[in-house]
């Protein structure tokens, strides 16, 4: 099986690292603030979040190689949504509006509704990828192999997560949206905060085949390997776990 580039997704990517060079340029010129926050911080954060995340999506569809249609579905299919978010997030910016939970206007209504619907796609494209990757066997090592699937699965479930935070219609527990937070992320200092546990699932999908990759490194019986990975794996839900729970206790990560 010879790996193969994939051109929407590697694209995509860049195109995300573009946006996000001249976001930093222009956020220099903007005195204005959304919810005490420069209002390009919020699509700067999604441009480099998503171009991590598609060009994590095409490294692990490369395996893929023989599944030539749904790799191609999949690749434009996600392209195609994130694209259509980060549109949606920075013109939102560019108002001077917020861009998640904003039904205030029918244009505010229907940029949010946009970008449900786009997020709710590209999360049916990642459980396509992951029954791909439960039903075929790539030549890769099984403890790498469990570290994708579990790392596709944790991050199905912070797309769930992602929809109690909207069903909430905020990210804050216990204040409305705003108010001190963390440095970058602006996580709440003082109440707690869904976001923080999303963020963790997200980056299962790059933390667990890492470690999967790595364990397969080691001079390990392979059936000790794939038992660590699912022991980490499981250690990593209990810490999303944790994580939502604080949050929904209204208690935050770092008190300030």
């Amino acid at each position: 099986m010879k790996p193969q580039i994939n051109p929407p997704l590697i694209i995509t990517g860049w195109i995300h690292w573009a946006l996000l060079a001249v976001l930093i340029v222009v956020a220099q010129f903007d005195s204005r603030t959304i919810l005490g926050i420069n209002p390009w911080i919020k699509p700067m954060k999604f441009s480099a979040s998503i171009a991590i995340y598609v060009w994590t999506l095409a490294w692990y569809l490369r395996y893929m190689a023989d599944r030539v249609k749904p790799v191609r579905i999949i690749s434009w299919g996600v392209a195609i949504s994130m694209l259509a978010e980060i549109f949606c997030i920075s013109v939102q910016s560019a108002r001077g509006a917020t861009s998640h939970y904003n039904v205030a206007t029918p244009l505010d209504a229907g940029l949010f509704g946009a970008m449900g619907v786009m997020i709710a796609f590209n999360t049916l494209l990642v459980a396509w990828t992951l029954v791909l990757f439960c039903t075929a066997q790539p030549r890769i090592p099984r403890a790498y192999l469990w570290g994708i699937r579990l790392g596709l699965t944790l991050f199905l479930l912070a797309g769930v997560e992602g929809g109690v935070m909207i069903g909430h219609q905020a990210h804050t527990v216990g204040a409305p949206d705003g108010g001190p937070g963390l440095p970058l992320v602006n996580w709440s200092t003082q109440h707690g905060d869904l976001r923080i546990a999303h963020f963790i699932g997200m980056h299962a999908l790059q933390l667990l085949p890492l470690a999967g990759y790595l364990l397969s490194r080691l001079r390990w019986p392979e059936s000790a390997q794939v038992t660590s990975i699912v022991v980490f794996g499981s250690l990593y839900f209990g810490l999303m776990a944790f994580l939502f729970w604080l949050a929904w206790q209204s208690r935050p990560l770092i008190a300030n």
